[in-house]
């Protein structure tokens, strides 16, 4: 039972917790009153409902994934990855995202070391934009928190240093998955343009 079952008729439970009398109560704090709980039943109304088709949504597009991949005799595994669906008219799309959280444990501190190494020889051999790139890949954000991209974008220069290849490898050991968020994303093409435009549920995008 909820806490609006207990309140008598005729009375209505002001801020404190008090029962206060309607006829006590002047009209425009009523209409107030009526107006906020009515939007506020009709938003849960929608959680709720949105809430069942993002469950639906990535059940039912596991299910197709699953179900195409049989023509092919391929066995999928797991969930992750990101998919994109797209209607036979070409006018509208669905993507599928799967974001998972990343970060780092003690190892990076040991590919830092390797880095540093490598930075304190090459610095003497004027390598000056090598340094800026990796240092600036080890600053934290805002929040002091260590930006995983930066870190991680370090794999892709082309450095054979044995030094180097080392810490790359100590940096791909030391990532850990934290957790991982899923979205549902719905467009639709502009006109006949090529360019989609997100479909909003955000009530402040709508």
């Amino acid at each position: 039972m909820n806490a609006s079952a207990r309140i008598p008729d005729g009375y209505r439970q002001d801020a404190q917790g008090r029962l206060v009398p309607e006829d006590q109560i002047k009209p425009v704090d009523q209409l107030r009153d009526d107006l906020v709980l009515s939007l506020v039943d009709r938003a849960r109304e929608l959680r709720d409902q949105l809430h069942d088709f993002k469950a639906n949504a990535f059940s039912e597009i596991q299910e197709f994934i699953e179900q195409s991949a049989q023509e092919y005799d391929v066995q999928l595994g797991g969930r992750k990855g990101n998919v994109q669906l797209v209607s036979f008219n070409g006018r509208y799309k669905v993507v599928r995202a799967i974001q998972e959280s990343i970060s780092f444990d003690e190892r990076l501190q040991a590919a830092k070391a390797l880095i540093d190494e490598c930075l304190r020889e090459w610095t003497a051999d004027a390598r000056p934009e090598v340094a800026t790139i990796v240092q600036d890949a080890f600053r934290v954000d805002k929040a002091g928190n260590i930006r995983t991209g930066q870190v991680l974008s370090l794999r892709r220069l082309e450095i054979g240093d044995a030094r180097w290849l080392k810490a790359m490898d100590a940096i791909s050991d030391a990532v850990q998955v934290t957790g991982s968020k899923s979205y549902i994303r719905l467009y639709e093409r502009v006109g006949d343009s090529d360019q989609y435009r997100p479909i909003s549920l955000d009530i402040a995008g709508v």
